[in-house]
Formats: structure tokens, C-alpha cells, sequence
């Protein structure tokens, strides 16, 4: 009698535990800015862009991500311009800590300098996958607004065309970026 009443127990905790996980989600979405250092660039770039943060427990979320960056390459011979759209899974062990892991689809502008241009390498545009890590924090500033600062470090690999005189030759396009938003709820 005991076993069925401990069976009957953990069956209703299976069925309204989801339930009451799905009560605490929200949903959040905001602007964010940053700036951006590629590995192998000139200078640090700014970033911006806007975030859909989905709180699904209170340790999980997943976060939709689309932006604008770029980055200056070889004594300005290259400028590469992304509009990454990304996905990530968050973690939150503390309420206010998140780290995560996440992709992202870079649809990529190669932009050479005109130097290039007219011995025929040609401005391109194409499409990339990177993977990125995270970790921040996010604070509540009201009951519907929160603001959060990460940093990420992005992993991405772009095929950079030789030019003549190798001014690219070995260079790395992985980046980190430390990003601050607000995030205000739907």
C-alpha cells in the first residue's frame, strides 16, 4: 500500500512540477551594446544589437540574439562586416549568474580595399557558423526590467581570400565581446 502511495506521490510531482516551472517562465527582450575585439584585427569595434531572453526555470533560459559588427583587417585592406543571428543555451547557478554555450549564423560581408578591388579580388558576401561562451550577470532594476552584462568569447572561422602581397596570411578571426543590455519583459 505504501509503494502505490509513493508511486502515486512521484506521478503527481512529475505532472505539476513541469507545470509550475511553466509558471515561473517569462519572457524578455531589449537592445544591447558592446564592444569587440577580434584576435587578429586593427582596433576594437563596437556592437549592437537586441536580445530575446526566454526564462523557462529558474536555472535555464535560452536567448535569441541579432546584431551588427565589424572589423578591420591588414592596414584596413579588409573590412568584414557580420549580422550574426544566434542561439544560446543559459545556466543560472546563482539568480543573478548565468554562463552558457551557444551558435550562431554569421551572414558575412568581405569588403576589400580598392587597392584589391582593382587587381580583381572582389568584395564577397557569405554565410558563416561560429560557436560562442558566456558568462554574466543579470540584475532585476524593477519587476519588469533587468539589465545584463556578459562577456563572450566567439569562435569562428573565416576563409579570408590571399591577396597578393599576404597581408592576411595566418590571421585569426576569433573574438571576444563584452556586451551590456536591458531587458524588459513581454
Amino acid at each position: 500500500m505504501t509503494s502505490k502511495i509513493n508511486l502515486t506521490i512521484m506521478a503527481a510531482l512529475m505532472v505539476l512540477l513541469p507545470l509550475a516551472a511553466h509558471g515561473q517562465s517569462s519572457a524578455h527582450f531589449g537592445p544591447h551594446l558592446g564592444i569587440q575585439k577580434v584576435q587578429d584585427a586593427e582596433d576594437a569595434n563596437y556592437l549592437a544589437g537586441a536580445t530575446l531572453r526566454l526564462k523557462l526555470a529558474p536555472i535555464l533560459a535560452v536567448e535569441g540574439d541579432v546584431g551588427y559588427r565589424q572589423a578591420k583587417f591588414g592596414s584596413n585592406a579588409l573590412t568584414v562586416r557580420d549580422w550574426p543571428i544566434t542561439a544560446t543555451g543559459l545556466l543560472y547557478p546563482l539568480p543573478i549568474i548565468y554562463g552558457g554555450v551557444g551558435a550562431g549564423w554569421y551572414n558575412t560581408t568581405f569588403d576589400y580595399s580598392d587597392t584589391y578591388n582593382d587587381v580583381g579580388i572582389d568584395d564577397e558576401t557569405s554565410q558563416e557558423f561560429g560557436w560562442h561562451l558566456v558568462a554574466g550577470l543579470e540584475i532585476p532594476a524593477s519587476p519588469s526590467v533587468r539589465i545584463f552584462g556578459d562577456v563572450r568569447y566567439v569562435f569562428l572561422d573565416y576563409k579570408f581570400k590571399e591577396l597578393p602581397d599576404a597581408v592576411l596570411e595566418g590571421a585569426d578571426s576569433d573574438f571576444y565581446s563584452i556586451n551590456l543590455g536591458l531587458l524588459f519583459q513581454l
